[in-house]
């Protein structure tokens, strides 16, 4: 199944980051339990990084696991040796898209302006993360598409967003919605605290499937 495909069943992703992605285990156990299905990574510069990704997709078969913040052919090198099934970048770089269609990898570029849009889809981008989404608001995505023309490429909207905003974008046009540290929940003093659990099971319950 492709990730457009899997996100037409849930369209919501998960985004999580830490210096040390064997310290998201607990986090990533949550997410699994709750039914959430995507799940991107960030990713950091240390040196164990690629290893314990590596790592995490053997332990959860049951999460699409994908990488994020790919922003140099460094970034996604590491994220091509982890094994991820997808990436999400916050930019549009043809140098990036061309080395993950060699890859027969799935980069999901950033876009935010008309001209990006425009762009992605030149490259033969299929599918584009909007960021920072909140900048923009929701009716934003729809806008396009008249001076643009139909069909915009499919978009995951990312970037400030919580989870009360997840069914007016939707409703507003866009295709998936993508949710970070707004998920947390009250704890501190924790390198990776808990997901506020019922506001996420309630919204998962809440998310519209299309076939």
């Amino acid at each position: 199944m492709s990730l457009i495909q899997s996100l037409h069943h849930q369209p919501l992703l998960v985004v999580l980051r830490s210096e040390e992605p064997a310290l998201l285990v607990p986090q990533l156990e949550q997410l699994r339990d709750l039914g959430v299905r995507h799940v991107e990574i960030a990713w950091d510069p240390c040196a164990d990084w690629t290893v314990q990704c590596r790592q995490l997709i053997a332990a959860f078969p049951d999460l699409r696991l994908g990488a994020s913040s790919i922003c140099s052919a460094a970034a996604l090198e590491a994220v091509l040796e982890a094994g991820f099934s997808y990436g999400v970048s916050p930019i549009l770089d043809a140098a990036l898209l061309e080395r993950s269609f060699e890859a027969g990898f799935a980069l999901v570029p950033g876009v935010m302006t008309p001209t990006e849009v425009n762009r992605a889809r030149a490259l033969g981008c299929s599918i584009v993360k909007l960021f920072p989404a909140i900048t923009v608001g929701f009716g934003y995505w729809r806008r396009l598409q008249g001076p643009l023309g139909a069909p915009l490429p499919f978009c995951v909207a990312a970037g400030g967003l919580h989870p009360s905003d997840v069914r007016p974008w939707l409703e507003a046009g866009v295709d998936a919605v993508a949710l970070g540290s707004s998920l947390v929940g009250g704890a501190q003093g924790q390198a990776v605290p808990p997901f506020a659990a019922e506001p996420l099971r309630q919204l998962l319950a809440e998310l519209p499937t299309r076939s």
